[in-house]
């Protein structure tokens, strides 16, 4: 009996301590799906159509949890200490890897606390102007940038955001001065744009849309390698004449680092099924973006590769946001 007794015990302490595995994954609880920016955003609202396939697929809730703060680097933090089980995971977009490029003094690395699991979708921003400067395209934009250094002002979410970093890239693609202003999200940015406080946006699609259709701002150009299909009369950036331009913004998935391969591999063929679901691809159309279905490492190649690219903007521009 006593024996008995201690197998029992060892297969209990074995049963409490043996790492997750794909065979206990999904537990019968919820996943976390956290959002690092405030609830009713564009990021948020992908999030959320995401969020109810890939419940469907896993068997398991998918909750969305919004913690927005310092750029995405609060919820980035959390989860870079969470419990490695796949119940809590992080919605990223490509200011999870331009923050990191701007600030070298956050408490993770992109690149070796997380664990990618899946790209999500990927789409353009949109270069506009407000009309009142009478700029109709890139090339006039850069004429007058030239003849007026600095006069010109291009607003961003903030900074270290893609849309300051695009920015930085266009003038030192176009060997142009123009003026960075930030500001705590992109809503107030747009607001003084259209009221001339400013004159530039690299927006994203979601951000302006609706002032390009309203006539409030005037889009000059998209900063993807081919037209958007939303605006195929509209040029690139690159086929205005700007050289090795090629901008976008992203959306994906990452879960904290030592999360293991077999449970990476359930959520990502679960993603990837999930964004080819009717609802999801009409939700990336509306944004002028498309879907993405590829593997874990692609997902982190990619990381790698976009931050090393930033960080290169970062230096010759000569930033210092620490």
């Amino acid at each position: 009996m006593k024996k008995i007794s201690s197998l029992f015990a060892l297969v209990l302490i074995f049963g409490m301590t043996a790492p997750v595995s794909a065979q206990s994954f999904p537990q019968k609880r919820a996943i976390t799906l956290v959002v690092p920016f405030a609830p009713g955003g564009g990021t948020d609202a992908i999030a959320r159509d995401l969020a109810k396939p890939l419940a469907d697929k896993l068997g398991v809730p998918v909750v969305v949890d919004n913690k927005g703060g310092a750029g995405g680097a609060i919820a980035a933090q959390q989860i870079s200490q969470a419990k490695p089980d796949g119940h809590t995971l992080l919605f990223v977009t490509s200011t999870f890897v331009t923050a990191a490029a701007t600030d070298r003094k956050l408490p993770y690395d992109v690149n070796k606390d997380f664990s990618p699991i899946s790209k999500v979708g990927s789409g353009p921003l949109l270069l506009v102007v407000n009309p009142q400067t009478g700029i109709t395209q890139v090339t006039g934009l850069i004429d007058n940038a030239k003849r007026n250094p600095n006069s010109l002002n291009y607003v961003s979410a903030g900074q270290g955001s893609i849309n300051h970093l695009s920015g930085e890239l266009f003038a030192q693609r176009t060997g142009t001065q123009m003026t960075h202003i930030p500001y705590k999200g992109s809503g107030p940015a747009t607001m003084d744009l259209i009221g001339g406080q400013a004159q530039i946006f690299f927006a994203t699609v979601p951000t302006i849309l609706s002032q390009v259709k309203a006539g409030k701002v005037k889009l000059i150009a998209t900063t993807s390698k081919s037209r958007s299909k939303l605006f195929p009369d509209v040029p690139t950036v690159m086929e205005s004449g700007v050289k090795s331009f090629e901008v976008g913004t992203w959306w994906g998935i990452v879960g904290p680092k030592d999360l293991p391969a077999d449970i990476v591999a359930i959520l990502n063929r679960a993603i990837n099924e999930s964004t080819a679901t009717e609802a999801l691809v009409k939700r990336f159309e509306e944004e002028g973006a498309e879907r993405f279905a590829g593997t874990p490492a692609e997902f982190g190649s990619s990381i790698k590769h976009e931050l090393d690219g930033w960080r290169k903007v970062v230096l010759d521009a000569g930033l210092k946001i620490d």
